[in-house]
């Protein structure tokens, strides 16, 4: 079994004075629940295997101050094909992923609340900014199918200390 951790971005300002798109940097809020979620995941026991952001400044900064808050010793990979991907397009990233049992990935909505119905079958859930998800897939990273995931949880930051 395998434990793929969605990790939406944390809130990002749109008031901050960015190039483009790709620039946005995170607000105060969201520094602080990027750092709580790292925490929390630590004291979990769930850090990942290896972890991979959107190339993003916002999906980047989310992954870095959750690592660094959380201690977490696993190795940070940056992946521009996770900035506007698809959630299909996501999947077949899954498919060829073959170092990690718990792999956590950062991105952006809409793509990770569609991912995440995607792989557990249906349903509609929604990620808020700096939400983790948390679903088991059976079986090898290569053989990943949309139907085939478990939620088996979904944390927020704003309930976290």
């Amino acid at each position: 079994m395998s434990l793929l951790i969605l990790f939406r971005h944390a809130k990002s300002d749109w008031t901050a004075d960015y190039s483009s798109d790709e620039d946005r940097p995170l607000t105060r809020r969201g520094i602080e629940a990027s750092r709580r979620m790292g925490v929390w995941l630590a004291k979990a026991a769930l850090v990942p295997d290896r972890a991979v952001s959107s190339t993003a400044r916002r999906a980047r900064d989310t992954l870095s101050l959750a690592a660094e808050a959380g201690e977490w010793r696993c190795p940070l990979k940056y992946d521009g094909s996770l900035y506007e991907a698809s959630a299909i397009s996501v999947i077949d990233l899954l498919r060829r992923e073959t170092s990690s049992r718990t792999l956590l990935l950062v991105g952006h909505e809409p793509t990770w609340s569609s991912l995440a119905s995607l792989l557990i079958g249906g349903g509609s859930i929604r990620l808020p900014t700096a939400a983790m998800a948390g679903i088991e897939l059976e079986g090898p990273w290569s053989e990943v199918q949309p139907g085939e995931g478990r939620l088996l949880w979904l944390q927020i930051p704003r309930v976290l200390p």
